[in-house]
């Protein structure tokens, strides 16, 4: 195997575990809530005039697939919908009571897991911190040249090369 897709390995490999680390905490926690529920509440609690293509474009979403998911949120009584007087086109989302609540548990769950990995970031030199970060940076521009000469509108999933 060669380093670029040993890189490749290691890092899904540490994706993952870090994601049953993490959702293992969270099942107990936000027991009846899925992942996608709970990162909507966390994104519209920490983002203000929240709105379906703006969630869309965050989490890689289809604009339908996003207005279900808010639709669901509102009949949990986690958010609700508004409308600015001065704009009464667009739709805004924002926190209910209850929908703070499981914002303020996602960020306590999100302090322990800061806590938990800071024995391994403490270690981590100003020179290895710029580098991941020149790495990621330059996959992530290559991903999104690659998204981009697809022609694909990631909120609509639409594709033009299809």
């Amino acid at each position: 195997m060669g380093k670029e897709e040993q890189v490749m390995s290691e890092l899904w490999d540490l994706f993952n575990k870090k994601m049953w680390l993490d959702s293992f905490k969270m099942k107990t926690r936000l027991k009846g809530f899925n992942p996608s529920e709970v990162h909507c509440i966390e994104y519209i609690g920490g983002n203000e005039d929240s709105n379906v293509t703006k969630l869309a474009e965050t989490f890689y979403m289809t604009r339908s697939a996003i207005s279900k998911l808010t639709r669901k949120l509102i009949e949990k009584g986690l958010i609700e919908s508004y409308q600015k007087p001065d704009n009464r086109k667009e739709v805004y989302f924002r926190l209910t009571k209850q929908g703070d609540k499981i914002f303020n548990v996602h960020e306590e769950l999100h302090r322990e897991y800061i806590e938990r990995d800071k024995t391994v970031f403490d270690k981590i030199t100003e020179e290895q911190y710029d580098s991941m970060l020149g790495f990621t940076e330059k996959f992530n521009q290559h991903l999104d040249a690659e998204i981009k000469k697809l022609g694909v509108d990631i909120t609509s999933g639409w594709c033009d090369k299809l």
